[in-house]
Order: C-alpha cells, then structure tokens, then sequence
C-alpha cells in the first residue's frame, strides 16, 4: 500500500503547486475588484464656518458646517457588463442648528472600471443631472489595491474638470500607514445665475444698480489613502464658494468652511480598509503560500513512500491435491520398521553369587561349552 499512498500524495503536491500561481497571477485580478453594491455614509464637519443664509438674506459666521454624504452602488445599471460598476453620491451641506434647511446640495453619479478604478462615460453618468458631462481620470477610488506614490488625476465634480492629485507624504490614520494626496482647484466658473443682485452686497457703490453675477468655486482638497486597497479612509475639503460679476470687480461669499471626516467615521473606514486588505492578501498572498507549502510537503512524503524499498509478500499456504492446505513436500523412501524391544528379563529375588572369571586353560575349556572344545 505504501507505493500507491505514495503516487497519491506525489500528484495532490503537483496540483497545490500548479495552483498557487493560478490563484496569484489569475485569480487574484478576478477577485480584487471595486464591489458593485457599495452602501456608505460618511460625515464632515467643519467649525468657525462662513456662509450666507439665502431665507434671511444676511451672512453667518462662526458656525458649524456639516456635510453628510451617502454613496450608493446600482447593481443593475451596468447593462450586464460587471466589469464595471455604478455609484450614486448626494452630498448635502447644512448649518448644525438649522439641518432642515441645506445650505449646498450636489449629487452626481459615477461609472468605473472595477479593477483599475479608471472613470468610464456610461450607464447614465452625471453631475447634478447633467448628462453631458465627460468624466476622466479617478473619482471616489484610487486605483484598487494598486496605489504608488506619484500622482493621479482626479475629476473635481464641483468644477467638471481633472486636476492632478499629488502626493505628499506617508502619514499614520488611527494605527492605519496612508498616503496623503492633495489636489489644488483653481477659481473656476461653475455657472451662470439669472438672479441680479444689490450692489452693496457686492461690495460695489450704491449708484452701480444690480449686477449680474456668475457662480465661481475654489478648493483645496486633501485625501488620505490606504495603499492596499485604493480606499480613501479620511478626507478635508477647504472649499471656498462664491459669486462674482462678469468684470471680476464686485464678488461675495456664499460658502466657505474647512471640512474633514468626523472621527468615529475614520475609524470606520479604516476597519473597513483593513478588512478589503485581509482578503487581497488572501488571494495574493497566504494562499499561494500555503498552497507552495503543502505541495512540497506532499511531495517530499509522496516521494518518500513511492521510492521505498518494499517488502516481499508473505508466501501462499501450500494446497494439498485433496483440497486442504498444508505441506507439500513430496514423502522420501519408507523407513524400515523398529525393532522390537527384547523383554525385560523377569527380577531374581534370590541374589545370583558373583562368579569370578576362570584362570587356567581348563576352566575357560569348560565354560566355553562342549561347541569350543572341538
């Protein structure tokens, strides 16, 4: 048994060797991919904020900016193509006293290759319900499980354009190593308003009469990213937001507040960065590993029982021509049959005198019997 133990576990060791590079270089890529079904909710907040309240027409200062973000995966809006995946994000910006009264409003939907994390125009993408827009570069992922440190191009949904995301430096987030990243937006028109307003309000004489005025945006964004897995696990937006007339001469502040992840929430994402970075490092890592392992053990038994000296078989019972076992061994000359045993000679009670042995001729004459003497 020994031998075909031995070609068993020789051949089971060739296939745990055969599989570990076919789950590193193969299986992996179809694994480590962005999920379709994402579902998160992030909060910022942002203090000592500036802002101007559109209901009581006046500017508010040194309140508490909070931003709520929700991303949302549409499994069903790739037409079937799962190489790529479909997220929906609403960011709604409030005044910590006043939640029911927004002071911004964005929502925009994003298309993406699930392995890269590279933007793609499909399946519905917009920015505020502005199908036109062409979206380029990284959006809310940096490339899945494949962050280096140079720089990235991200699309500013704010301003519909790709800025350069640079890094920086390596920096630690609740016991989490990140790369920081930072991507600067210039003034940039965002849009243009209908709405005229005094020009006391923009800074302008009072004889200047209303003004026109055009939607502009500024920013200064800072993301933190775990390398392993491409999962942004803390932001800071210092956005400004502002209205100008055509000329650039009268200009005021809508918005302006320094928002960052609210801390339970970092703490959130780097478990949930944590957890996407066990299993990357399953597929690419311990499996191959272990499968190395358990084939050369495989095969160092296997080999060992295959190659060992085996055993004579025990020999087979002889059988008999009638049928029964035992010995076969063919039966010699017959031996000739014992002698009989000469009967005992009945015991003399009375005891014999010695005689002693003749000396002279005559005696040994007479003993010898009457045959010797002739």
């Amino acid at each position: 048994m020994r031998r075909p133990v031995g070609l068993v576990l020789i051949g089971l060791g060739a296939f745990f060797l055969t599989l570990a590079p076919l789950v590193r270089f193969y299986v992996a890529d179809q694994v480590v991919v962005a999920p379709l079904n994402r579902y998160q909710v992030t909060s910022l907040e942002s203090k000592d904020s500036t802002y101007f309240d559109e209901a009581e027409r006046k500017f508010k200062s040194g309140v508490t900016l909070l931003a709520r973000n929700t991303v949302r995966g549409d499994v069903r809006a790739n037409e079937g193509n799962d190489k790529i995946a479909v997220w929906d994000s609403t960011t709604n910006i409030y005044n910590q006293d006043k939640p029911d009264k927004p002071v911004q409003m964005q929502g925009f939907r994003i298309a993406f290759d699930r392995r890269t994390g590279a933007l793609t125009n499909c399946c519905g993408t917009n920015v505020d319900g502005d199908n036109g827009v062409r979206m380029s570069g990284y959006g809310l992922l940096f490339p899945v499980a494949n962050v280096h440190k140079r720089d990235y191009p991200f699309f500013d949904m704010t301003t519909k354009q790709t800025a350069p995301m640079q890094f920086n430096a390596v920096e630690t987030v609740h016991g989490l190593t990140t790369y920081r990243f930072t991507q600067t937006i210039p003034l940039t028109k965002t849009a243009a308003l209908d709405a005229k307003l005094p020009p006391k309000m923009l800074g302008l004489p009072d004889d200047a009469g209303d003004q026109k005025v055009d939607r502009y945006a500024e920013a200064y964004n800072t993301v933190w990213v775990d390398p392993r897995t491409g999962i942004p696990v803390k932001h800071r937006q210092n956005i400004r937001s502002s209205v100008r007339t055509p000329d650039g001469k009268g200009s005021m502040i809508v918005a302006q507040a320094d928002l960052i992840t609210v801390d339970k929430d970092q703490k959130a994402l780097v478990d949930m960065a944590n957890g996407e970075a066990l299993k990357i490092d399953m597929v690419r890592s311990y499996i191959p590993a272990a499968g190395v392992l358990l084939g050369l053990v495989l095969l160092f038994v296997g080999g060992y029982l295959g190659m060992a000296r085996r055993e004579p078989p025990p020999l087979a019972a002889p059988r008999r021509p009638d049928g029964k076992f035992g010995d076969m061994t063919p039966p010699g000359p017959p031996k000739p049959p014992a002698p009989p045993a000469a009967p005992a000679a009945q015991a003399d009670p009375t005891p014999q005198p010695r005689r002693t042995p003749p000396t002279s001729q005559r005696q040994q004459r007479k003993a010898a019997g009457p045959a010797k003497r002739r």
